[in-house]
């Protein structure tokens, strides 16, 4: 028996990296029975006579688990996000820092496409990413968006650590990846300027190896909707108002209609972001207004 981390997953096989080997496999017949699913980044334990008739025997316990992506047992996750083509959104953005936070995955935030924009839309932008930064998120967003300094300080906070390249379609993951490693020639794709989305050229999650490190290029997405939690866990994927709520006259506060609310007052004094203040509200009453998934 051989213990290893599985780096792709393709109709229904399984390559499993162990000791700088690939091994092809496939998923024991119990686990559809025992409701497990095996997902990449997942640590197993398998049984292979040669690196092309392996069997999974086992699932290890995850230390987290993303939906989209599928991918489990993540460090890092840098979200490409683009600032032109298709539009930047702060909801998307903030949606996703949401889900990464509930995960204990630490984002880091890569603007692309910062090269479309005028000097007074990068003056916007800037404004932005420093918000965020206050927050305490490592922000790339350089007027050349593959700059050699940018790039250098990329790789050595993705070396030695499981990460993942995730964002809207067409934000430019896999050109990213390009960048960070030419050898891979992984295809990109034309924005459709008819529906303002790329074409989905990544179709399937895997880990590829880079310098040791394993980063997975995966398919983009045209929404994110993951709010897989209770109204009052919200607030705890808010960095700033974690750091904030400590000041609030009520324990337990939502930053709602509460007074002696810190969070309401750095929001009055332009302290924090507008534009997240207004995300959380509206996360909160999808919340609220999301019917139960009785099918778990």
């Amino acid at each position: 028996m051989k213990e290893g981390i599985i780096q792709q997953s393709l109709a229904g096989f399984y390559d499993v990296l162990s000791d700088g080997e690939l091994y092809r496999t496939r998923g024991r017949g119990n686990f559809r029975q025992r409701g497990i699913k095996p997902m990449v980044g997942d640590h197993v334990e398998f049984d292979a006579p040669n690196n092309r008739e392996g069997y999974l025997l086992e699932v290890l316990q995850r230390k987290n688990e993303l939906v989209r992506p599928p991918i489990t047992n993540v460090d890092l996750a840098v979200v490409v996000t683009a600032v032109r083509e298709p539009i930047f959104s702060t909801n998307l953005l903030d949606r996703q820092l949401v889900a990464l936070e509930s995960q204990n995955i630490t984002p880091i935030i890569y603007f692309s496409k910062t090269d479309l924009l005028s000097e007074e839309e990068f003056t916007h932008l800037q404004k932005s990413a420093d918000g965020y930064q206050e927050i305490g998120y490592q922000v790339f967003y350089q007027k050349d968006p593959f700059g050699t300094t940018e790039l250098a300080e990329l790789q050595a906070a993705l070396k030695d650590n499981i990460s993942v390249v995730m964002g809207q379609t067409g934000a430019g993951k896999s050109t990213l990846l390009n960048h960070i490693a030419p050898q891979l020639q992984l295809e990109t794709g034309e924005i459709s300027q008819a529906l303002q989305r790329g074409k989905h050229t990544t179709r399937k999650v895997s880990l590829l190896n880079i310098d040791g490190s394993l980063i997975a290029d995966t398919p983009g997405f045209s929404s994110y909707e993951a709010f897989e939690m209770d109204v009052t866990k919200l607030p705890r994927y808010f960095p700033e108002f974690v750091e904030l709520s400590v000041n609030c006259k009520f324990r337990g506060c939502l930053h709602l209609k509460e007074p002696g609310c810190a969070v309401k007052n750095a929001l009055e004094n332009g302290t924090i972001l507008a534009s997240r203040y207004k995300s959380y509200e509206q996360f909160h009453d999808l919340i609220v207004q999301q019917k139960p998934n009785y099918k778990k």
